[in-house]
């Protein structure tokens, strides 16, 4: 459906940082990146979210990725700041340095590691909303967090004006149904695979890894879906298939995402950093397999595809550690 109050767009990549070799955030290549994937055809990016390694940047180079965001898109696409912090204070500070630096809205990922109980994670939420006036996307991967934000406890914080949308990542259609019909939250698809499956059932919009490298298709997919034109919704998605599963199947999207670019000349090195490491020879070859099955993707031409398993190979250990503040 389209949302006409909608702040944050409707296609948005989850962005990949590009590195050098040495694991240094690549400056001018973020900026190319975030110009490239605005150009074909997303409306929104999320810097420093879990495809941008946000839990090895250092704050500084969050802040930044806003600025050169807001930069780059030059209006044409929203910056929203994801990440955040399992610490509550942390994540205020950081959520209100954003906002400082022109953030268009921040997506609050569930506290990690803690495993806080659903009061914490309602007091956390309502917290970092409270410290900005930016509107407020919660981020549901209890695959990375250990815990989900339960059913109650979303109808609880949706009641919060700040507070617009939820991220889901954890592929429950019955809940999101069912939260949808209680509450005005728009839902994003944080699952490349059921993009339109979320669709159809109500979701806003999309954050995607596989849009690194094309939006197109999705935006085909969301727009077929808000004039009602499922067959060529379908017909994106199916194409789509191949090149979701060589990039969200076999490692870590981040990595995949960076070898896949990287292989496209898109950026100049593949570089992620540890613990994140580079595909080894049979991831690699695997993605390099499903790779070959991509055929008529508007913004996906693997033709001259060049893969350098070398230069991905391990990962940088960055001269300043990520936790710095």
């Amino acid at each position: 459906m389209t949302h006409t109050d909608n702040p944050f767009g409707q296609v948005l990549v989850a962005l990949v940082t590009p590195m050098t070799a040495d694991g240094e955030v690549d400056w001018p290549a973020v900026e190319k990146h975030m110009d490239r994937v605005i150009s074909d055809g997303a409306d929104g990016i999320v810097v420093t979210g879990t495809t941008g390694e946000t839990s090895t940047l250092t704050d500084p180079e969050k802040i930044r990725l806003v600025e050169v965001g807001k930069d780059v898109s030059a209006g044409r696409a929203k910056i929203i700041t994801g990440g955040g912090s399992n610490e509550t204070a942390h994540a205020i500070e950081l959520y209100k340095a954003s906002e400082k630096a022109g953030a268009d809205g921040i997506m609050i990922v569930t506290p990690y590691y803690n495993k806080p109980t659903q009061a914490g994670i309602l007091t956390h939420f309502r917290l970092v909303a409270d410290a900005t006036d930016l509107p407020v996307i919660l981020y549901d991967i209890p695959g990375r967090t250990g815990v989900p934000i339960k059913y109650e406890t979303i109808l609880r914080l949706a009641k919060h004006p700040n507070i617009l949308a939820v991220k889901d990542a954890k592929g429950d259609f019955s809940e999101v149904s069912r939260v949808l019909n209680q509450t005005d939250l728009m839902y994003f698809s944080g699952d490349d695979a059921n993009v339109l499956p979320h669709l159809a059932i109500g979701a806003t919009g999309m954050i995607g890894v596989t849009a690194n490298i094309t939006s197109a298709p999705y935006r085909t997919i969301v727009d077929a879906v808000n004039r009602g034109d499922l067959a060529t919704a379908t017909d994106a998605h199916r194409r789509l298939e191949p090149l979701v599963r060589a990039t969200m199947t076999h490692v870590p999207g981040t990595v995949s995402a960076k070898y896949i670019l990287h292989g496209l000349g898109r950026i100049g090195s593949p570089r992620v950093r540890l613990p994140l490491v580079g595909p080894e020879e049979w991831e690699a070859a695997i993605i390099e397999d499903e790779l070959a099955l991509v055929t008529d993707v508007a913004g996906a031409d693997f033709s001259d595809f060049r893969p350098d398993r070398n230069a991905a190979a391990g990962g940088a250990l960055p001269k300043v550690h990520g936790t710095t503040r």
